[in-house]
């Protein structure tokens, strides 16, 4: 196999990687040890929006390749898949139709149906309202916007707007709708439910990869992490805090 095709092979996995939300660390290690395995030198280097290639034969002919990361969602699932497929080629190579074809079935792998993302967001809004002490009505109804803000922010996603109006538009929901709630049904606590149903919102997963990048060295990664998770945490205050004025104004 050339140097090219190898390059072709880490950079689709790099790609899935940084795609499914892995550590910037993660997805230079995985491009570097799969170059290794064929016996390539390879200098990657990554950053949370794309990725840039380098690799040398024995030739000393020089390839580069860059990838820009346009869509990126959370997929430990994949992320392990891949972290398998590059570990495995450490002990058997496997050509390049059949690396290809590997990691094509990983990037396609069916996920989990919308119906079972939907039922899913629902049950960790009513587990962290009574988590923080709300009672099963405040769950139940927790519960129940959740997994309306989840129809909202996938179809407001479809239109293409960019994701701080879809964080805000999903908190504004919840406040409206905990808001409306609350003053039809005076045992409901407004805020608990409002924790509960924001919690599918909150970036947990960015938060933690932008610490772990950090401890590893990757500093720009980190603070790019950290700084979107804080604006999504911000759009998501904004649409609840906006709720709770109009509240205010109602009374």
């Amino acid at each position: 196999m050339n140097a090219k095709e190898v390059m072709e092979i880490a950079s689709f996995a790099g790609e899935i990687l940084l795609s499914s939300g892995a550590e910037i660390f993660r997805v230079e290690d995985t491009i570097t040890r799969i170059c290794n395995s064929y016996g390539v030198e390879c200098e990657c280097f990554v950053m949370p929006t794309g990725f840039s290639t380098t690799v040398r034969n024995k030739n000393g002919e020089v390839y580069t390749t860059v990838k820009r990361i346009k869509n990126r969602s959370v997929d430990l699932h994949r992320v392990e898949m891949v972290n398998t497929f590059s570990r495995g080629l450490m002990e058997e190579r496997a050509s390049y139709k059949e690396a290809m074809d590997k990691l094509n079935s990983i990037k396609n792998m069916p996920y989990f149906s919308y119906r079972v993302q939907l039922v899913s967001a629902g049950f960790v809004a009513l587990g962290f309202t009574k988590l923080f002490g709300g009672s099963f009505v405040d769950a139940f109804l927790a519960f129940l916007i959740s997994m309306f803000i989840f129809y909202v922010k996938d179809f407001i996603q479809q239109y293409g707007f960019f994701q701080f109006l879809e964080f805000f538009i999903s908190g504004l929901i919840v406040g409206l709708f905990s808001v409306i709630i609350g003053k039809l049904f005076a045992n409901v606590s407004i805020d608990k439910v409002i924790i509960g149903a924001i919690m599918t919102l909150v970036p947990g997963v960015a938060i933690t990869n932008g610490i772990k990048d950090a401890l590893y060295g990757d500093f720009i990664s980190s603070f790019a992490r950290l700084i979107e998770a804080t604006f999504i945490a911000i759009a998501i205050g904004l649409g609840v805090g906006v709720a709770l004025i109009l509240q205010i104004s109602w009374v």
